[in-house]
């Protein structure tokens, strides 16, 4: 559900970068109060969430397909700020060096999969569904719900943004009547893939699903090691690896846009739509997470560009935890 810059206006765009700021500066202050064993798991949870979303399942019958979002298992792992940082890294880097969302959308994406799910879906659907977070079942029905909830959720405000951009290709009510139902089937399959991976965690480390819902600090002799293993090993696989085998049909945006203007790749033309292209062309690497050039059409693009954005993401998803932490301690020592 990456938007393209196409699909916003300067305006809109703008105002929701200016949105998902505010949000970003919010979690930031609040992330400062996580523990320091928290951080290496921000780190290899983004590099997971990374890896996993290049990996597009096929919806049968449909000719379209989805991949997760991230935002609710990121949450009931981390607390929603914490998760909310890590999903705006994932999405940073994903712009930026593989050109995959644009960079005037930015805001826009954040929003709609970081914001929406993160921190509403998890506060309202998750936590009262899932309780102390000690029970398997409740964890499993709050998965499938908030993802669910979230997903259509962010799909609505996807619909409401190229409204209020003006965006004429895509009508207000043949877009939605796509997006929604689309939207529905991925919510449902990312809602199963959410429950097994939290069913996981619950298993080896229970006390991070209950301590992300009551925000309570870990046992100080607790540790992650088993959690960040795992977690650093599936993530290697699956974007070294089960990347190769991602549905090669359009996402659940892409097939809503040529349902309804026969395109996937609309066109602005501006100042500002330029600027945005010309930054992210000069910052990717890999664009559309391939080698570019006369290595192209190399399969083993794809697995490269899995192992490099999980370790970026690992950087940079950890680095943004150990300096707020750093900076968190040093304030509260002054």
């Amino acid at each position: 559900m990456h938007m393209a810059d196409a699909l916003v206006s300067p305006a809109v765009g703008g105002t929701m970068l200016a949105a998902s700021a505010a949000a970003i500066g919010y979690a930031v202050k609040k992330t400062g109060a996580m523990e320091e064993k928290k951080i290496p798991v921000m780190g290899v949870m983004g590099a997971f969430i990374f890896a996993g979303q290049m990996i597009n399942f096929t919806i049968p019958g449909t000719g379209s397909s989805g991949h997760i979002g991230g935002g609710i298992l990121l949450a009931a792992i981390l607390g929603p700020f914490p998760a909310l940082l890590v999903l705006a890294a994932v999405l940073l880097i994903q712009c930026l060096f593989f050109a995959d969302g644009g960079l005037l959308a930015y805001g826009c994406n954040v929003f709609n999969m970081g914001v929406v799910a993160c921190i509403f879906a998890f506060r309202f659907v998750y936590k009262p569904i899932v309780g102390d977070g000690r029970s398997r079942n409740r964890i499993i029905a709050a998965s499938i719900a908030s993802v669910v909830a979230g997903l259509q959720a962010g799909a609505f405000c996807v619909v409401l943004e190229t409204l209020l951009s003006g965006v004429t290709e895509l009508p207000f009510a043949s877009f939605v009547l796509l997006m929604q139902p689309i939207h529905l089937a991925i919510g449902l399959v990312e809602g199963i893939v959410t429950a097994a991976a939290l069913s996981y965690i619950h298993a080896v480390r229970p006390e991070l699903i209950s301590g992300a819902v009551s925000a309570e600090p870990l046992a100080p002799s607790l540790s992650m090691k088993k959690v960040i293993l795992s977690l650093a090993v599936a993530a290697a696989i699956t974007g070294g690896l089960l990347s190769l085998f991602a549905s090669a049909f359009p996402d659940g945006l892409e097939w809503s846009m040529e349902g309804v203007a026969g395109t996937a790749e609309l066109e602005r033309e501006g100042g500002v739509y330029e600027a945005a292209g010309q930054a992210v062309e000069a910052t990717a690497f890999m664009p559309d997470y391939a080698f570019t050039g006369a290595a192209a059409d190399s399969p083993a693009g794809t697995s490269v560009a899995g192992i490099i954005g999980s370790v970026i993401t690992v950087i940079l998803a950890g680095g943004i935890g150990f300096v707020i932490r750093k900076a968190a301690l040093r304030k509260g020592s002054a």
